[in-house]
């Protein structure tokens, strides 16, 4: 019953996120139309302004100093369309937050329930890591917002998270069931949490990474026609802010994953005899492990910095992906999730 109850509250705040989604996607589409208000706004502006110089050299004869039409130009008061003024949040943006937080609170109703019917902590099977991490990826972007600069990335996590979801609960979804003897031990609670918390950081810094690649691509283009593709992109940070976020972020998760290897290894000594024994899971972990190594010592020594650096995090995250979505389906192994 517990677990029915789980599965009814996990629906619910899918159905909240996807909402949430949608405030998101409509918060960027208000900032697209206030860049493009602005851009008009400053056309508008530099038009009257050559007019009105026009005017004047033809009455004197000579070139006279010309204050600037009222209105006109990015530093003149008020110019500003209010999708673009410091602190100002659009209520699209509001209900989003506020969408993400109440998706979160039954989202974590429906993992302590499925802890309760199980008696255990709810992440033994790839249902329940599905489930706990996706509820990790939230927690984190909803601590991440209260900077508010990063808050135009709820469209991205909240679309991540429903994908994640929706794929879980079609492809994953198991009823309560015994551990397995490998995975009645305490190790269970640590080296798993641990991991799930590195895949939030992982995902917080992919988010990022993409997000980077995009401004990158509308800061080369200029003011070129094909920028306006990317014009909501003109009220989010910079592509080099972007891509300092998105490492310090995954030098949080490298440090989780790397106590998630070393207690993964402890745990295999305590269950197998070995520390290690080259089963595909260990390999992946392992390889995830090197990917983000190289990321983080590339981009501190080689001076690996802008698209270079966005694409590796691209890539580690590509691999985390693949080492949860397919090694663990497709690949037999001792790590083999029960229930499947």
């Amino acid at each position: 019953m517990l677990d029915q109850y789980s599965t009814l509250l996990l629906y619910s705040a899918m159905g909240v996120y996807a909402i949430a989604f949608i405030a998101f996607t409509l918060d960027l589409s208000r900032r697209s139309a206030g860049v493009t208000a602005r851009a008009a706004t400053v056309q508008s502006g530099a038009a009257r302004m050559a007019a009105a110089r026009g005017r004047a050299q033809g009455a004197a004869g000579s070139t006279t100093t010309l204050e600037r039409p009222a209105g006109y130009g990015p530093e003149a008061p008020g110019d500003a369309p209010d999708a673009l003024r410091p602190g100002k949040e659009g209520v699209s943006l509001r209900v989003g937050v506020a969408l993400s937080i109440l998706g979160f609170v039954l989202h974590l109703g429906a993992d302590i329930l499925r802890g309760v019917a199980a008696a255990r902590v709810p992440w033994a099977n790839m249902y329940e890591f599905s489930m706990t991490g996706t509820l990790i990826i939230m927690g984190i972007f909803l601590v991440a917002v209260v900077r508010k600069e990063l808050r135009f990335l709820g469209a991205v996590i909240t679309g991540l998270v429903l994908i994640l979801l929706g794929i879980s609960t079609v492809g994953f979804r198991v009823d309560v069931v015994p551990l397995p003897p490998a995975l009645q031990s305490y190790w269970l609670v640590i080296h798993v949490m641990v991991a799930i918390l590195a895949t939030g950081f992982f995902t917080l810094s992919f988010a990022l990474s993409v997000v980077q690649l995009l401004q990158a691509r509308r800061e080369a283009l200029g003011s070129s026609a094909r920028a306006l593709k990317l014009r909501m992109l003109a009220s989010v940070p910079s592509a080099e802010s972007l891509e300092r976020s998105a490492y310090r972020v995954a030098i949080v998760g490298f440090v989780l994953w790397t106590f998630t290897l070393m207690a993964g290894a402890i745990w295999a000594e305590h269950a197998w005899g070995r520390y290690w024994g080259w089963d595909t899971k260990e390999v992946w972990t392992f390889v995830i492990w090197v990917i983000y190594a190289a990321y983080i010592h590339a981009r501190a020594t080689r001076g690996w910095r802008g698209s270079h650096s966005a694409w590796l995090a691209i890539v580690g995250y590509s691999a985390v992906l693949f080492n949860f979505g397919i090694v663990n389906v497709f690949f037999k192994g001792l790590h083999a999730y029960s229930g499947l």
